[in-house]
């Protein structure tokens, strides 16, 4: 339509033009009548030389004329002058009529040049036959050389002929710079009397920056010549993702001035790094556009990070990098990213317009067709909205200066970000802070202030470095041959708060707790957790809050509480209302913030009985139902609880039953799978063990420490076996992989152990054994197998979880009847330990039996380490007993050697102090010395 009417409008023109020249002959037509009534010119004086610029005037043309005759010069170059001059109106009606009245002197053509020979309908595909060839001929012309005159030619075909190739425009958008050339533009200098954010908006530059970064996605490689953005950009396709993550420190590296520009004027520079990134996306899989219809550029790893009460003016549409703890989120909103408006009065479609964020609604001023003010409606169908919430963050309590309380600032999240933290998580967050009006600050203070969020660009959780989709290929081999390593489960649980002596038992409760069984859903009716839920007694000092703060930092969901600190509505879940919104909302207590994680509740026993009696769902059935302010609902909370507390009396009493010692009813006290009793005895070995491994872990762990050449160097009580790193993620992996299932195994012990801890328990007047205990052993044995990443549980594992459920049994027994309860299912309680292990426990228990009659006789006056002796026929005879009867090995081994001498000419066992380490006995010397 706009080349016919091009056409249209320049014949028009054309057709005014000769009018005015008609108009202007007509006056010289009366001089020129006088030649004759033929109008003909009159002839040249003789010896006149003809005028080759102005020719003479003009007359009605002949038929046999070569065709319309020429206007006269004079006149043409007046109505041109006049033209350019003053313009044509166009909305002049009488012009129109008079362009299109007839002119007999105009309307001449000549008969030879005209086509009159007839011709018959041509069909739609012969046309379209006729238009390509014609097409085809001009564009053969155009790679000849030649050139199309301009008259057949139309307004859009000066952009198709004049079009580079394909090739030529992947080169010209892809720079010369992929080959290794020089860049063609230079964007480091700034130009003077420009904004750093005007010149990044410029076509010039965006297109240069696209460049440069496409180039860096494509070549950046890492130390072993591996591309990293390249296999950053399939994994994210292959998971259906938008965010791309990019390091800071890569990409300022790679190009200084990216690092600059993206710190200091992040917003515009990143919407061209995220159609980039786009169009990179698109080149490895062209479909991908019908998954997302665009990328973020998520920039990762910000050198600085800054405080929230640290925030300043400085920092104003600038990239910042803030940690805190998420106290609240909002729903998730439809926000308007690129609207549409239709004119209420015409209907004129009017737009787009794009929301910024922070920013108030933007409206049109007036409608473009019918310049009415309004109203406006907004054209649902093609209006673009995106996900919008906001979350507030506040400050870690640990970070707050004394006396001072916690700041908090608003974060928008946007896209893909949404859900990305809940309540109760501590998060990292890097993003661009910027200002917004808050009408409600200025009529407070009474002049203008301007509230001010962070528009997140990525978010990162605590020990997010251990989520299953950042686990590298590296990772899940270390993984597998941790799992096929011997001994594996001995590694785990000595790995386990290395930093603490002793209590193997906690060790082993905790890792199956950490470790977790699996949880069934008997056809969508009925839900049995597979959690394991440990409860920690016994005396003060025993460790029990510092095992719970090692899992805290170890599990990546994680909450900590404090029996006296926390109520009801704390661990559970309570209504408030939104100061959004202004409806009644709920908040997740302790419990629901846990969910799929670990919730620790420390001081136990100082909970009153309703805050208790509240949990018992929870515990169980793993779901809380609320009923309050019109709200019935019912939230998760598939967690396991680690609980730890102190004995009614202060300390725990062995001659009295569990019950009695503990101010626990026995409907929370079932809900544990494992009790583990922490008892504070004196033991003069234990004890000098314990207070060598308190002085060397504080040695050792001191900042200025220098470590010389000797044992005391390479302890390593901060790490056990299995680094730490490589233990978060393995539990991480085990938890997320394998989803262990029992099949063959020996279902008749596990019935026949059920029968009799029955019945013990009623005898014994310990902790009374249910059915859910049963659900305890197959749910420890799940553990087991998940341990060594085995999808189907074995025998080995059923005895391995008997053993810890004998244990937990049997330790909140009385003295008296342990012993009993031992000697009874000592086949269970030896099953996969070491006989060295075995024998060593008995020795000591034979020295220290041997003391604690040295004491009764008063025998003192001599050094005890060295007087103690254990006949060894006596002590052969206790371990053929529980069926040990080798002890070469014993004899030789470091733990043997290390405490003990085998004096073959009396035939006895004695005990002897430990060899002091070299960096004790210089200790002792300069002491001496001093």
């Amino acid at each position: 339509m706009a080349h016919l009417g091009g056409e249209s409008g320049r014949r028009s023109s054309s057709r005014r033009a000769r009018r005015a020249d008609s108009e202007d002959d007509g006056a010289g037509g009366e001089q020129s009548s006088e030649a004759g009534p033929g109008g003909t010119p009159d002839a040249a004086a003789p010896g006149a030389t003809p005028q080759q610029d102005e020719p003479s005037s003009s007359a009605a043309p002949t038929p046999g004329s070569a065709g319309r005759r020429r206007p006269a010069a004079r006149g043409q170059q007046r109505v041109v002058e006049n033209s350019d001059d003053e313009g044509e109106d166009i909305n002049d009606e009488d012009a129109v009529r008079r362009d299109y009245q007839a002119v007999p002197e105009l309307d001449t053509y000549d008969a030879g040049d005209l086509d009159g020979e007839d011709y018959s309908p041509m069909s739609p595909s012969a046309r379209l036959a006729a238009e390509e060839s014609l097409h085809k001929r001009d564009r053969d012309d155009v790679q000849r050389g030649a050139r199309v005159p301009r008259a057949l030619r139309g307004f859009d075909d000066d952009d198709e002929f004049n079009r580079p190739s394909r090739r030529r425009r992947r080169e010209r958008d892809e720079g010369p710079g992929l080959e290794g050339t020089e860049m063609t533009v230079n964007i480091e200098d700034l130009p003077e009397g420009m904004s750093l954010p005007d010149f990044i908006g410029s076509d010039l530059a965006r297109r240069e920056i696209k460049r440069r970064f496409v180039h860096f996605l494509r070549t950046f490689t890492d130390e072993a010549e591996r591309p990293i953005y390249r296999d950053r950009v399939k994994r994210m396709c292959d998971a259906n993702k938008q965010s791309l993550e990019v390091s800071y420190m890569h990409l300022s590296n790679a190009q200084p001035v990216f690092g600059i520009w993206v710190a200091d004027a992040p917003e515009p520079i990143l919407d061209a790094l995220n159609e980039a990134a786009f169009e990179v996306v698109l080149q490895l899989y062209p479909n991908y556009q019908e998954i997302h219809n665009e990328v973020f550029v998520r920039i990762i790893e910000l050198p600085i990070t800054d405080k929230l009460r640290d925030i300043r003016q400085v920092h104003l549409n600038a990239l910042v990098k803030v940690g805190g703890v998420v106290t609240r989120r909002t729903a998730i909103y439809p926000q308007l990213k690129m609207v549409m408006f239709d004119c209420t009065k015409c209907g004129y479609r009017v737009g787009p317009y794009y929301q910024s964020t922070g920013m108030s609604d933007v409206k049109p001023n007036a409608c473009s067709e019918c310049q009415s003010k309004g109203p406006f409606s907004i054209n649902q169908e093609q209006t673009v909205y995106r996900n919008y919430q906001k979350m507030t963050l506040q400050e870690t309590p640990g970070t707050v200066p004394p006396g001072r309380l916690p700041r908090y600032k608003d974060v928008i999240l946007l896209g893909d970000l949404i859900d990305c933290a809940r309540p109760g998580e501590l998060v990292e967050v890097t993003g661009i802070y910027k200002n917004n009006f808050d009408a409600s600050l200025n009529t407070k203070n009474g002049f203008p202030v301007f509230a001010t969020v962070i528009e997140a660009n990525h978010v990162s959780k605590k020990d997010d470095i251990y989520s299953p989709f950042r686990l590298t290929e590296e990772d899940e081999e270390k993984i597998k041959a941790l799992s096929k390593e011997p001994g594996l489960i001995q590694k785990i649980t000595a790995s386990i708060a290395p930093s603490i002596f002793g209590h193997d038992d906690i060790r082993t409760a905790l890792a199956l707790s950490m470790f977790g069984g699996q949880s069934k859903d008997v056809n969508g009716k009925h839900r049995i957790r597979g959690d394991i839920n440990v409860l920690l007694l016994g005396d003060p000092g025993t460790a029990k809050s510092q095992f719970l703060k090692y899992v805290e930092k170890s599990m990546s969901r994680a909450v900590f509480t404090t029996g006296k600190g926390a109520s009801a509505v704390g661990l559970t879940a309570g209504v408030h209302k939104d100061p959004i919104t202004r409806e009644w909302t709920l908040e997740g207590g302790a419990l629901v913030l846990a969910d799929t994680g670990v919730c620790l509740i420390d001081e136990f026993d100082k909970m009153s009985d309703q805050d208790r009696t509240s949990i018992h769902e929870a515990m169980e059935q793993q779901s809380i139902s609320i009923s309050k302010a019109g709200i019935v609902t019912t939230l998760q909370a598939r967690c396991a609880v680690i609980a730890a507390a102190n004995p009614k009396s202060g300390r725990y009493n062995s001659s009295l039953h569990f019950h009695e010692n503990v101010e626990l009813t026995e409907p929370i006290l079932s809900r544990f799978d494992v009790l583990c009793v922490v008892k504070d005895t004196i033991d003069p070995i234990l004890d000098t063990q314990l207070a060598e491994f308190v002085v060397r872990s504080h040695c050792n762990s001191h900042p200025s420490i220098v470590h010389e050449d000797d044992d005391d160097a390479n302890t390593g009580e901060g790490e056990g076996p299995i680094p730490q790193s490589l233990l978060k993620k393995y539990i991480v992996y085990a938890k997320k992989h394998v989803r262990p299932s029992m099949s063959n195994i020996d279902r008749d012990k596990v019935v026949d152990l059920y029968a009799k801890l029955r019945q013990e328990s009623e005898a014994g007047g310990g902790i009374p054994i249910a059915v859910r205990h049963v659900e305890s052993m197959i749910r420890m044995s799940e553990s087991f197998a998940r341990m060594h990443l085995r999808s189907v549980v074995r025998d080995d594992d059923v005895n391995m979880a008997i053993r810890v459920m004998l244990d937990s049994f049997i330790s909140s027994q009385k003295y008296g009847v342990q012993r009993a309860l031992r000697r009874q299912f000592q086949r269970y309680l030896a099953f996969n330990k070491d006989n060295n292990e075995i024998l060593f426990y008995l020795l000591q228990s034979m020295v220290r039996d041997e003391l604690q009659f040295a004491r009764s006789k008063n025998i003192l006056g001599l050094r005890e380490e060295e007087e103690i002796a254990i006949e060894k026929r006596d002590f052969e005879a206790r371990a053929g007993a529980i069926g040990v009867h080798n002890f070469e090995d014993f004899y030789s081994c470091t733990m043997f050697t290390s405490r003990f001498q085998n004096d073959a000419a009396s035939q006895t066992i004695r005990h002897v102090k430990e060899a002091p380490s070299p960096s004790r006995a210089r200790g002792a010397a300069s002491q001496a010395s001093i």
